[in-house]
This record gives C-alpha cells, sequence and structure tokens, in this order.
C-alpha cells in the first residue's frame, strides 16, 4: 500500500477505488443513523464522510450496516461444503463466522479439521476456526477420531485458528480433569468457547474459572443473565431445532446487552432460504422491541468484541469492507452484500460460485457388518425409560412409561407413541449397537437413518420396525453415509452424504429439494406438528451432553447421572 496515497484518500484528496454514496449508515459505536459515504480502497474503508471515487455506487439513501457475524457454527450441520454454505449464507448478510469443525473432526481427526481450513480459503467468507475440545463428546461413545492436546497444537499457529471450540465435557471442567484441563490451557491467551446447558451456582464459577469466555447453550432468561453477571458473552442462539432467542431476549437490558451477540449451530438450508440467517435473529431481536440498531450491535460488533476481532463489526476507517444493503429497518432482507470490497451477492442470490477438491482420506467412512443388524429390545420389565422429545430444543426428558413386552422383547403399538431408536458405532467395525426408545415422533410403518448423530456420527435409526430399520442400514452402508427415508419394506427415498458421511459437495438447491421432499414423505406418516425438524431432532438424540436421556452406541446415557443405565426399571 502507498501509505501517502492511502492518507489521501482518508483526507478526501484523492478518488477512492469505490464509494457508496448517499448511504443511511448504521453507527454501531454512537447508536446512530448517520446519512454519508463510504470510501473503500481495496479490501479496507478508508472514511465515512463526504467522498469521490473512481467507480460510484448511488445507494439512495439505503441503509448501510457491517456484515453479520455468527458467533458460534457447525459448517457441517448444512450438510454442505463450505463454498456450498457460503453461497446460502453469504446473500443473507452473514460475512464472518466462528465455525467450529467438531463433526467432521468426530470422523476424521486431523484430516477433517484440515479439509475444513483448505476448503475455506478462496471463498467470499471470514472463516475462523475454533479447534474441538471435546471429541469424542465423552468417554460413553465411539467415534471416529480422537483429539488431543497435542492435536489442538499442530494447529495453534494457523491464521484461520481464533481459539478454543465448545467446551462440552463440563463435568470434566468442574471436577479439575487433567486431559480437559490441558487443552484449556494451550488456549489460555485465546477465546475458548463454552457449552454447559443451564448449570449456575459454584459449579458455573468453576467452569468459568478455568478459562471458558462464552456459552451458547442458555435456554432460560436466568441462565443468560448469571452467565453475564460472572462475565461471559452469551450467544442467542436460533437454529433448526433449537430456538432460543426468543425466550433469552426478555433477560436483555441496556445495562448487559452488550455482552450478548447471535449465533446459529446448526441450521439446515431449506430453513436458511426460507427464514434467513443471522438476519432472522436480528428480525426476531427487533420484532421483540430491541431497538434496530441494538439488534445489528449483538450481530457485529459485539461478536467481533468477543472474538477479538478488531478489523470486523463496524463501519468506520481502517475496518474491513464487509457491508450489507438494505432497505427496511424492521425487517432486514439485504439487497446488496460486499466482502472485503467485493459485490458478492445482490437481491439474495450469491455472485459466485466455488467448486471444491475431496479428499478420499474423508470418504468411505462407513464401516459395520451386517451382523451387528438385531434390533431386538431385550426387556426384564415392562416399565422403562423413555427419551422424550422438547419442542424448540434438543434438551430431551426422562419419561417413565410402561410398554409391551412379550417373550423379554419390546413389542411396537401403533396405538402408543413410542418406538425404537437404535445407534450403531459405523467408523471402525467396532461392533457396538445401542438400543433404546423414544417418544414425541408419532410416525408409523418405517424407519429413518442418518450418519448424523451428533457429535460422534455413529449410524442412527428411528423405527418403527426391525425390517425397515435393517433395510435402512444397509442403504446408508451402499451409499457410505446420508440420510435414508424407509416406508413399509422399501426405501422411499434417500440423501447421500458422501464427505465423512455428514456433508455433500453437491449444490445447496439438490440438499434442499432432497430435504424437504423427504420431510414431506415424514409428514405423511405422522410426524408431530411439534417437530419442526425431524432431522435435528433426530441427530441430536445421540448427543450425551444435553440433558437428560440420550443414546450412544454403548447405551441409554443419562446426562444428569453422567452414566450409562439400563432402559428397565425393575
Amino acid at each position: 500500500m502507498d501509505y501517502i496515497r492511502k492518507m489521501k484518500i482518508a483526507r478526501g484528496e484523492e478518488l477512492a477505488e469505490l464509494v457508496l454514496k448517499n448511504c443511511r449508515i448504521i453507527n454501531v459505536y454512537s447508536g446512530e443513523i448517520e446519512d454519508a459515504d463510504i470510501a473503500i480502497e481495496g479490501e479496507m474503508i478508508l472514511g465515512v464522510g463526504s467522498y469521490s471515487g473512481k467507480i460510484e455506487h448511488n445507494l439512495k439513501h439505503a441503509y448501510v450496516a457491517p456484515g453479520f457475524i455468527d458467533g458460534h457454527v457447525h459448517i457441517e450441520s448444512s450438510m454442505l461444503t463450505p463454498p456450498g454454505f457460503a453461497k446460502m449464507i453469504i446473500p443473507k448478510g452473514t460475512t464472518t463466522i466462528i465455525a467450529d469443525p467438531h463433526e467432521i473432526a468426530n470422523v476424521s481427526g486431523n484430516k477433517g479439521i484440515q479439509f475444513m481450513l483448505d476448503a475455506s480459503e478462496k471463498i467470499p467468507l471470514n472463516v475462523l476456526i475454533m479447534i474441538p475440545s471435546c471429541v469424542p463428546a465423552t468417554i460413553e461413545e465411539n467415534s471416529g477420531a480422537v483429539i488431543t492436546a497435542e492435536d489442538i497444537q499442530t494447529f495453534l499457529l494457523h491464521p484461520k485458528v481464533l481459539g478454543l471450540g465448545e467446551v462440552m465435557d463440563y463435568p470434566a471442567v468442574i471436577r479439575g480433569d487433567y486431559l480437559m484441563h490441558e487443552k484449556i490451557e494451550l488456549m489460555r491467551k485465546r477465546v475458548i468457547d463454552g457449552h454447559a446447558p443451564d448449570i449456575l451456582g459454584f459449579d458455573l464459577n468453576a467452569y468459568i474459572a478455568s478459562g471458558v469466555m462464552t456459552d451458547h447453550e442458555s435456554t432460560v432468561e436466568i441462565s443468560l443473565t448469571e452467565r453475564i453477571k460472572r462475565g461471559m458473552y452469551v450467544h442467542l442462539r436460533e437454529g433448526s431445532a433449537t430456538r432460543n432467542v426468543k425466550a433469552l431476549l426478555k433477560g436483555i437490558t441496556k445495562e448487559n446487552i452488550h455482552r450478548t451477540l447471535f449465533c446459529t449451530d446448526d441450521k439446515h438450508p431449506f430453513d436458511i432460504e426460507s427464514e434467513g440467517h443471522i438476519n432472522y435473529n436480528v428480525n426476531l431481536a427487533i420484532d421483540f422491541g430491541i431497538d434496530p440498531v441494538d439488534a445489528i450491535r449483538m450481530a457485529t460488533l459485539n461478536a467481533a468484541n468477543c472474538y477479538n476481532l478488531p478489523h470486523l463489526g463496524g463501519i468506520a476507517p481502517n475496518k474491513q469492507a464487509d457491508l450489507i444493503v438494505f432497505d427496511n429497518l424492521k425487517k432486514i432482507e439485504p439487497k446488496l452484500v460486499f466482502y472485503k470490497g467485493q459485490l458478492v451477492a445482490k437481491d439474495g442470490k450469491a455472485l459466485f460460485d466455488l467448486h471444491v477438491d475431496i479428499p478420499k482420506e474423508i470418504t468411505n467412512t462407513v464401516q459395520f457388518d451386517d451382523s451387528i443388524l438385531n434390533f431386538d429390545l431385550k426387556l426384564k420389565s415392562n416399565k422403562v425409560h423413555v427419551i422424550g422429545l422438547v419442542q424448540g430444543n434438543i434438551t430431551t426428558k426422562d419419561c417413565i412409561r410402561e410398554v409391551k413386552v412379550e417373550n423379554g422383547l419390546f413389542i411396537y403399538d401403533d396405538q402408543i407413541d413410542i418406538i425404537k431408536l437404535a445407534v450403531i458405532e459405523r467408523h471402525k467395525n467396532r461392533k457396538k449397537i445401542g438400543l433404546g426408545l423414544v417418544e414425541g415422533f408419532q410416525i408409523k410403518n418405517g424407519a429413518l437413518a442418518m450418519t448424523i448423530a451428533h457429535d460422534s456420527h455413529n449410524l442412527l435409526i428411528l423405527g418403527t420396525n426391525d425390517q425397515d430399520m435393517t433395510l435402512a442400514a444397509k442403504k446408508i452402508k451402499e451409499i457410505q453415509g446420508g440420510i435414508v427415508l424407509v416406508r413399509n419394506g422399501k426405501v422411499e427415498d434417500f440423501l447421500q452424504l458422501e464427505v465423512a458421511g455428514i456433508m455433500t459437495a453437491n449444490s445447496e438447491v439438490l440438499v434442499q429439494e432432497t430435504l424437504l421432499r423427504m420431510k414431506d414423505k415424514i409428514k405423511e406418516m405422522g410426524l408431530a406438528k411439534e417437530v419442526d425438524d425431524p432431522f435435528i431432532s433426530l441427530a441430536f438424540l445421540a448427543l450425551p451432553v444435553i440433558p437428560d436421556l440420550k443414546l450412544t452406541d454403548r447405551g441409554l446415557f443419562d446426562v444428569n447421572q453422567y452414566k450409562i443405565i439400563p432402559i428397565e426399571i425393575e
């Protein structure tokens, strides 16, 4: 950069490369809406005021805000690779994501993390990585890989790496487990993300004392307010299954709003397309009554401050020229999106298309013998623990129910909403299978199988009969990962996810269309209206760090007791 020229442009003495004229700038620093021009040279903003440029865009008094930041997201949950994900979210105004690649790390370890870093290099999106801390999430499951402190150390110097990903094994943290704290110590001078569902009091003090700085698992107001009081940043999450923004907005005040930001965590393509991305969170806040500038500040400056990103989050000299242009301050739908000064989306459409090469090392990851496919659920009692779905959340209930038992085996009753759930280890053919029961889906005459099963991503199958469950499992193996729907002894539909069994290099359009088609078919099978997204609701039934009951390949897991328990109650 010619520093003399740079200063002349900033002082208005020379033409800037690009000037956005007649803007209504959302000033997240002063809280006002400012009428001014924005002077851009290369990737950076050099001035705000009255400017002339070699190229000028007259925005005709449209609003301009900093690009939105997603404070915590798993790209893999979109089932798209980073370029495909970027095509979905950039038109919605998200220009920066704080991504935790622990989904692919659970399948492919360091090779998976490296793929996400490499695949993010050339896309017009700031992809900043938090290195996974808990792979696997607990010791009570089998994943495809283990991430150690030594593994974390190999990524410390990568320029995209910000800090340590969500520390999910909070019991290990608060009891002082050495291996867990060893990972935290490696990132002591960086941001350390938390994941501690609604723990409070002394346990929360201990968790924060370890060095954890953020949490995105708050679902109730008291959880948000106590975390902020103890110095944390709190993400208000709105994903496909976890919809917490409205509940948490009740706890926001003018005194604590500066410690809040937005995230999506896990959101499927059809929800991004129909609702939006971080702009949807912002719009929810505005609808709730939060001042629009404050809501935008949560999605920009607050997130940038949280993650120590001084070049992002505002419209001012020496800030990266990531900008969104929109007409309606009450409902933000970007009509233009700029990334590093370049127009990358217009009228809801991405202006780029990128290809990604898939390494062989992260394909062909479904490995199990058909001999494991025995879904007989042996019971000594008809009184059992059943996993109960919770609407709008990935938490579950421990429901005590009486079921039909014949000859020591569970018998499905189509008059009762209790069906089988199975988790099969699929990474190293360890021949492990966990069996349980779940209520809340209400489907009949079929099975739904997925290799998306947070976070170890084993093969997860929901079914009303063993034959359909077996057929679904065999189809999953044939396509080497994905989602399979079986009804009445026939494969109804499937989505192949060839990248680690959790993503595809196919287009976002194909993924959206297939998922919507499958969702409609599941509705025909009786899916409960309360289940907004059957795929995410199912996927999180295998995550043993979210209360109350979950299922792993080793058995039924009581999160509150933090141990495997019998299904029967004798």
